[in-house]
Parts: C-alpha cells; sequence; structure tokens
C-alpha cells in the first residue's frame, strides 16, 4: 500500500477545502438570492437558488474534490471530519494539526476570495459573507443551544456516513456520493437554524471577513462539530458491531507505482 508523502495530501486538503467554501458559501452569496426584473416584466422575477441550492452546491462540492483528489488525501476538508475519524482510529493523531492547518489555510484563501469579489462591486462585506451565526444572526433566529445540538448532531451523522462509506467491504466507488449526499442533507436542516456549518474550517474561512460578530461566536462552530465528530468516532464501531482499526482514510491506494522499493520488495514510504 502506498501513501502519498504529507506534503502532497497537505495541499490537496487545502485545495479541495477552498473549493468547497468558494462553490458553497460563494453559492449562498451570489446566487442563494438573485432578483431580476427585465422591461417586460411587471414585477421582479427571483432567479436564485435558495436553499436547497445552496444546499446542493455543498453536496456536490465535497463530492467532486472527494473523486479528484480523495486517493491522496482522504479528503477530510473539514477538522471535525479529520478529529473524528482519528478518535475511530481510521487516522494518525500526529497528522491531525498539520491536516487542520492546511484545511484552515484553504478555506481563509477562499474567504478572501470571496470577500474580493463582494468588495469588486462596491458592495459591504459586513454580514454579507454567509456566515454562521446563533440568535440574532441565526437566519430563522434560533438560539445557541439549538444551534450547538443541531450542529453536533448533524456532524456527527456526516462522520457516521464517512466512516461507513470508506469500509473495505462499501460498494466500491459510491463513498463521495455517499458523503455528499449527507452533507446535501445536513445543509437543508441546519441552513434554517445556523447558516450550516458542520465544518470548523468553512465558519473559520468567511468569519473574519464577515464582521458583524461571526468572530465573537465562531466558538459554538468549533465546538459543537467537533463535538459531534467526536462521538462519531468514539461509537462508530461499538453501535455497528465492527472493529475496522486498520482501515485508514490518508489517502491510501492499493496499487505502487513508481514508488522506491527496499531490499525486500516493499514499498518505501515517504512522510
Amino acid at each position: 500500500m502506498y501513501t502519498p508523502k504529507l506534503s502532497s495530501r497537505l495541499a490537496v486538503e487545502a485545495l479541495g477545502t477552498f473549493w468547497l467554501v468558494f462553490i458553497g458559501c460563494g453559492s449562498a452569496i451570489f446566487n442563494g438570492k438573485f432578483v431580476r426584473q427585465a422591461l417586460s416584466d411587471e414585477t421582479p422575477v427571483q432567479l436564485g437558488i435558495g436553499h436547497l441550492g445552496v444546499a446542493i452546491a455543498f453536496g456536490l462540492a465535497v463530492t467532486t474534490m472527494a473523486y479528484a483528489v480523495g486517493h491522496v488525501s482522504g479528503a477530510h476538508f473539514n477538522p471535525a471530519v479529520t478529529i473524528g475519524i482519528a478518535v475511530a482510529k481510521r487516522f494518525q493523531w500526529r497528522e491531525v494539526p498539520a491536516y487542520v492547518g492546511a484545511q484552515l489555510v484553504g478555506g481563509l484563501l477562499a474567504g478572501g476570495a470571496l470577500a474580493g469579489l463582494v468588495s469588486s462591486k462596491g458592495l459591504a462585506t459586513t454580514g454579507n459573507l454567509a456566515a454562521n451565526g446563533y440568535g440574532a444572526h441565526s437566519p430563522g433566529g434560533f438560539g445557541l443551544g439549538g444551534v450547538l445540538v443541531v450542529e453536533a448532531l448533524v456532524t456527527a451523522f456526516f462522520v457516521y456516513i464517512i466512516l461507513g462509506a470508506t469500509k473495505d467491504d462499501a460498494p466500491k466507488g459510491f463513498a463521495p456520493l455517499a458523503i455528499g449526499f449527507g452533507l446535501l442533507l445536513a445543509h437543508l436542516v441546519a441552513i434554517p437554524i445556523s447558516n450550516a456549518s458542520i465544518n470548523p474550517a468553512r465558519s473559520t474561512a468567511v468569519a473574519f471577513f464577515n464582521g458583524n460578530d461571526a468572530v465573537g461566536q465562531l466558538w459554538a462552530f468549533w465546538v459543537a462539530p467537533v463535538v459531534g465528530g467526536l462521538i462519531a468516532g468514539a461509537t462508530y464501531a461499538w453501535i455497528t458491531g465492527e472493529e475496522k482499526e486498520h482501515l485508514d482514510i490518508s489517502g491510501s491506494t492499493d496499487t505502487v507505482s513508481n514508488a522506491a522499493l527496499d531490499d525486500e520488495g516493499r514499498p518505501v514510504l515517504d512522510s
């Protein structure tokens, strides 16, 4: 089994997180509500994609990048996922900080790009970057308690889906689809409640550019998703009755090509 070098895995984690934030949050910012009125229209026409469209955008973003680079890094793109699968003994704890750092870098670059696009139209970024929030900053006016419960719950189920879809006896080639649909479904519930984090990197990516107390509330969108990931990672084997700790989600492949071999013909792993 060949594992790509760590630098390559970190690069694609940043790339994938960038894509997730840029497509998901970008869809919410620019196309969640898009009103136009032609000369022949008596009233403005809403051409935006709405909550359903934004949920689909997030789901497809993670699906496409999972197919594109999942074989390199495991396609985490989310600190809560990285921590959750480490708790499940499917990922090495020593690599968790590096993965989380790469995800934050990719997310912040995407957040900066989105903020730049908004500013280029002469619009204020404050409160307009699809930031997560509770209370007055919740789309549906939900309080902190409800937001914490929902974020932890949907993140836990999202990590359950990842752990199940990536087993060796799961249908081959379908894991990215299951994971993408899982993220889509989670967003359908969470968007009206918290604007759907489920991912601390996604929340951090836009909070510092959004202002409007997004930074002050950011802690909740680290605590709740990480708790959800911890719950899923700690209980998956117990719930399913399976012990699959040897199945890592770190970007390994079954074939070795152009890899250095030691004296006994085994691949030399470069980390």
